[in-house]
């Protein structure tokens, strides 16, 4: 009878072997898939920070450009006044 018991322990510990193997497995897949992941928010903060200043420097040209723009029109109804 204890040879049974022996058995069934030993199919249980196993079984447990088995299964920490199968979940160590998946841990090391969720490692490196985190670890993608966290390179892929890496790069997008930065091709959105690139954005960000990309739009700020357009913003700032176009603001020169309307100041030139008015300053000429200021010209032109000055012109036409004469």
């Amino acid at each position: 009878m204890s040879f049974e018991v022996f058995e069934k322990l030993e199919a249980k510990v196993q079984q447990a072997i088995d299964t920490i193997s199968l979940l160590q497995m998946e841990i090391e897949e969720l490692k490196e898939k985190n670890s993608t992941l966290s390179r892929e928010l890496q790069d997008a903060t930065e091709g959105s920070q690139t954005l960000l200043y990309e739009s700020e420097q357009l913003k700032q040209e176009r603001d020169v450009w309307q100041e030139r723009i008015h300053a000429l029109l200021g010209k032109m109804e000055e012109v036409e006044e004469r």
